[in-house]
């Protein structure tokens, strides 16, 4: 299984020098290659995560290193699921770095094998998990287009830097993908708690128990549907949904 983490990242790796090497040079075969690698690093890691499935009889997150393997699996599927809708290719210089630091943690980590209980072993955690990453993966990305977004804004504000200006997308595209990348997000964000309500029942008794980790996860839910609110009703959008997608992501990550 270790091999086969290492021969993932080192795919991811390569992704990642093909599309900053993209970045750099404007040519679109070496996008190309990159957006080949992250696939072929796409399919080794579902495959890697698959077996440890069929191994262990439940979903992989039960330490670190599964839980970052796992999150690193989602940015990389919502990343190929967004190019495909969006066809936004430099988000793949925000993307595949994203995914190859965090696999690149993965092997560092020392695993703690413990006892799998039984509250592993539930169609709703399966559920509840892969909703919350997937959701998580989501406003990572939305993070990624609102950074963009700022620099390229940047660019045309200030009229210093050409290089930012011609290699980054209209503002438009930005964010409308930033916006397309929170809604998906708050819509899994949505199934993921209420799929943890129902399996904290149907386990614990309870559908709260107030652990830091429901906590945070509810007040993510309230930040990002008043954004969503204030984009519908007063046009919140531009730098501001840029600046508030980004600064949420980064105290997702800390919190």
């Amino acid at each position: 299984m270790d091999t086969a983490i290492l021969a993932t990242l080192a795919l991811y790796m390569l992704s990642t020098a093909g599309y900053l090497a993209y970045f750099f040079l404007q040519k679109n075969r070496l996008q190309q290659a990159g957006l080949a690698l992250l696939m072929a690093g796409f399919l080794s890691h579902t495959a890697v995560i698959g077996i440890g499935f069929a191994q262990k009889g439940h979903i992989p997150v039960s330490n670190l290193p599964e839980t970052l393997s796992f999150a690193g699996w989602a940015v990389a599927g919502a990343f190929l699921v967004l190019h495909t809708r969006y066809n936004l290719k430099v988000l793949g210089v925000y993307a595949t770095p994203f995914v190859a630091l965090v696999m690149a943690i993965v092997p560092l980590i020392p695993k703690t094998p413990a006892e799998t209980p039984a509250v592993f072993k539930s169609f709703w955690l399966v559920a509840h998990v892969t909703a919350i990453f997937l959701g998580e993966a989501a406003f990572a990305l939305a993070a990624g287009a609102g950074l963009l977004y700022l620099i390229q804004d940047d660019a045309i504000r200030t009229k210093r830097s050409r290089f930012f200006f011609k290699r980054l997308p209209s503002l438009e595209l930005l964010d409308a993908t930033g916006y397309a990348c929170i809604v998906v997000g708050f819509c899994l964000l949505t199934l993921g708690l209420i799929t943890g309500l129902v399996y904290a029942k149907s386990y614990w008794g309870r559908f709260w128990s107030w652990d830091p980790k429901e906590v945070w996860s509810g007040i993510a839910w309230l930040f990002y549907a008043v954004l969503l609110h204030g984009r519908l009703t007063v046009g919140w959008r531009g730098r501001r949904s840029a600046i508030s997608a980004s600064v949420c992501c980064c105290s997702r990550f800390w919190g």
